[in-house]
């Protein structure tokens, strides 16, 4: 009997531990849990991407932001540009019609003196034919020409007082009428200058614009595509991100479900043994009682944690320029080319600079003042220093060119073969004068300030 109660017991036991040990839905949640990494992996790398073509973004967009103000800086030099142009060209009309003016006063002139070049030869023939003065009428009848006759007359001593006055009218107001015509056709020569080097320099302004605007569209484009590209990767994610909560809804129900079943098959085992228990009781009343045994089988469980710490960046400041070869290199990129420009504090704080007011500007920072700001120009600068030989050239020297007019540019050599300059194509920036264009223009000219 006690073999029987011991076999029935075996049995009751054996039956729920196999109740609570199927893995009847161990297949499914592995599979979906390894579905869930799987797609958790393809969300790091969807969102890696996403943070990629976001900071590819910012980048385009600092670009551009840099690239408006350079173009709303340059559209602001060549209306300046384009009214010293029409400024120029009204003191040049100005200038012709008063050239216009004294040639028709000298050629009046002219005439008025035939006439009284007439009138004192007649007076010399009458003063020959009554006996005068021979050193007169030698003056008057040997001049060989008009101007030499007015010159020799003043000489002789003399002359009759009428004709002396005559003569030094005449003289004073064809002096006069010259000084003024070699003035006006200087101040002429000047403003055509002035206008050949505007009409270049809008040319090249107008060049430098239509690129910068290509860039800008180009940047533009890259921004439109990446911006398509981060709401894909996005849609993605999203999708991503979906798939992955109805994964984690499905396995939380499953393994709903399987908890669900494992308190089932608990409590029909309890029952079972119950059963059980009570049938072996009134079987050992029968056969004089046995004590029953009870097993406790404890199931521990452990939580896992994690931790992390989090490193803060560090940031070095970057150094700053501090010699007249470099000083100038924050304006690379961000200046403009305007005649007359760079001398007021308003025109420095936009970056608009002419040649002369940028080496002005430059040598100011390191200390050094080359005269008025206000007046400073190629011809001023020419001689702030001492010329030296080009084969002795070295960076911080003065370099000039030959452009719209003799030493028209001048830059600051910055060794190997390059300066640094405001040129009218570019702004503030590095150019090779070893080759090329600026090659050709290099008249030799060096100064050491």
């Amino acid at each position: 009997m006690k073999k029987k109660m011991l076999l029935l017991n075996t049995t009751v036991l054996l039956g729920l531990g196999g109740v609570l040990s199927t893995p009847a839905y161990a297949s499914t949640i592995q599979d979906m849990e390894s579905q869930k990494s799987q797609i958790q992996n393809q969300r790091q790398d969807v969102q890696s991407n996403i943070k990629a073509a976001s900071d590819e973004l910012t980048r385009l967009q600092a670009e551009q932001d840099q690239m408006k103000a350079q173009l709303e800086r340059l559209t602001l030099a060549e209306e300046e540009n384009n009214q010293k142009a029409q400024k120029t060209e009204v003191d040049i009309k100005e200038t012709s019609k008063q050239v216009d003016q004294l040639e028709k006063e000298i050629k009046l002139l002219q005439e008025k003196l035939k006439k009284r070049n007439d009138i004192l030869k007649d007076r010399a023939r009458s003063m020959q034919e009554s006996g005068g003065n021979v050193e007169y009428l030698q003056v008057l009848l040997g001049s060989s020409s008009f101007g030499d006759f007015v010159d020799r007359a003043l000489a002789v001593s003399t002359i009759v007082d009428a004709d002396r006055g005559i003569l030094k009218e005449t003289k004073n107001m064809q002096d006069e009428l010259k000084t003024k015509q070699a003035d006006v056709k200087s101040k002429l020569a000047s403003l055509e200058d002035m206008k050949a080097e505007l009409d270049e320099m809008t040319v090249q302004l107008a060049a430098q614009k239509k690129q910068k605007d290509a860039l800008a569209k180009e940047l533009k484009d890259k921004e439109a595509k990446n911006e398509e590209l981060k709401a894909s990767l996005q849609s993605k994610d999203s999708s991503l991100a979906n798939e992955q909560s109805t994964l984690e809804q499905n396995i939380k129900d499953q393994k709903a479900a399987e908890e669900a079943a494992r308190k089932a098959a608990e409590q029909a085992a309890k029952e079972a043994a119950k059963e059980a228990a009570k049938k072996a009781a009134e079987q050992a009343q029968k056969a004089a009682a046995e004590p029953a045994e009870k097993v406790d089988s404890p199931s521990p469980k452990a939580a896992p944690k994690a931790s992390s710490n989090d490193v803060a960046p560090t940031s070095a400041p970057a150094p700053k320029a501090s010699n007249v070869v470099t000083v100038g290199n924050r304006w690379i990129g961000n200046s403009a080319y305007v005649f007359g420009g760079g001398r007021s504090q308003s025109d420095i704080n936009h970056g608009l600079f002419d040649c002369s007011s940028f080496v002005h500007w430059a040598y100011s920072q390191v200390g050094v003042n080359l005269g008025p700001l206000g007046s400073v120009s190629t011809e001023t600068l020419k001689h702030a220093g001492t010329q030296v030989s080009s084969s002795q050239m070295q960076p911080g020297d003065l370099v000039f060119f030959d452009t719209y007019k003799k030493d028209g540019h001048v830059g600051i050599y910055v060794g190997g073969g390059k300066f640094i300059g405001a040129q009218s194509s570019t702004g503030v920036a590095i150019a090779n004068m070893s080759s090329g264009y600026w090659k050709q223009k290099f008249n030799g000219r060096v100064v050491r300030i």
